[in-house]
């Protein structure tokens, strides 16, 4: 199971890690942490020593409630982020965290070469045309409802079969355009219920049916902190372990804010499996 991206092809036959850079005031754990180009540059290099094969870059908050901005402001923050790390890490691989079509081509233009679209094309019906004249890898993520309304009382008849159902007909539509790369999210925490999340994460290995590759993002979330009545920066234990049974359920890539536990948890799982 391979993707190509700027040419290169990324074997995901064993797992990788897509290591976060947020460059948000208002996301739940980091946001305003980046504050200067030096940050940025010090937190990637540091996450490119650790073991990570993707930078994803996010200029748009999707925590629950966040703050709604222009795609002017959104290009603001990670055009010039992108062209950094360019500058500096030739050789890395850049995603761009967007659900905004004109956000996603610009970033490829300047860079980047994967897209994250956390609404799956639902929030912009320019993507999926977008996507298809890039030839990018494309991560499409499971969301009921929107990032300001989407924990207001989720609900299914079987989270599982429903989110299945959901991405056969996406990467259908996508296959129909042309597009190769297709990277499956179920979208831990984006309208679900613990109960929900937990159900997702013991099912995970019922998607490799899809016969596509699998992100797992579960990364500090609330269906780990809340479940332990803990908080984001105490979660990374809990992380660890959740990230532990993606990978045992057929995850192919984790997007972490902690690149080294993720990357050791992948070889221990990989030790187990070989």
């Amino acid at each position: 199971m391979h993707i190509n991206c700027k040419g290169k092809l990324i074997d995901l036959s064993s797992p990788k890690i897509m290591g976060i850079l947020n460059i948000t005031p208002d996301s739940f754990y980091d946001g305003n942490t980046l504050k200067s180009d030096k940050d940025i540059l010090s937190r990637t290099e540091k996450m490119l020593n650790d073991g990570t094969t993707f930078i994803d870059v996010g200029g748009y908050s999707s925590r629950p409630n966040a703050k709604n901005i222009t795609k002017k402001k959104e290009l603001g923050r990670v055009i010039p982020v992108i062209k950094l790390l360019n500058k500096n890490f030739p050789k890395s691989l850049i995603s761009i965290d967007t659900f905004r079509s004109k956000v996603a081509f610009e970033a490829v233009q300047n860079g980047a070469c994967i897209v994250n679209d956390i609404s799956a094309g639902l929030l912009d019906n320019n993507m999926f045309n977008t996507i298809a004249k890039l030839q990018v890898p494309y991560v499409i993520m499971h969301m009921q409802g929107t990032p300001i309304d989407m924990q207001n009382n989720p609900t299914y008849q079987d989270i599982t079969k429903e989110i299945i159902f959901y991405f056969s007909e996406k990467i259908s539509q996508l296959r129909q355009l042309k597009v190769n790369d297709i990277i499956i999210d179920v979208g831990f925490g984006f309208g679900k219920t613990l109960e929900h999340n937990y159900q997702l994460l013991n099912n995970l290995a019922l998607l490799k049916n899809l016969d596509v590759p699998i992100l797992s993002g579960v990364s500090r979330k609330s269906m780990l902190y809340n479940l332990l009545n803990t908080s984001p920066e105490k979660a990374l234990n809990a992380t660890t372990a959740a990230n532990t049974i993606a990978l045992m359920n057929g995850s192919n890539i984790l997007r972490v804010h902690d690149v080294k536990e993720a990357y050791e948890a992948i070889q221990i799982v990989q030790a187990l499996k070989s």
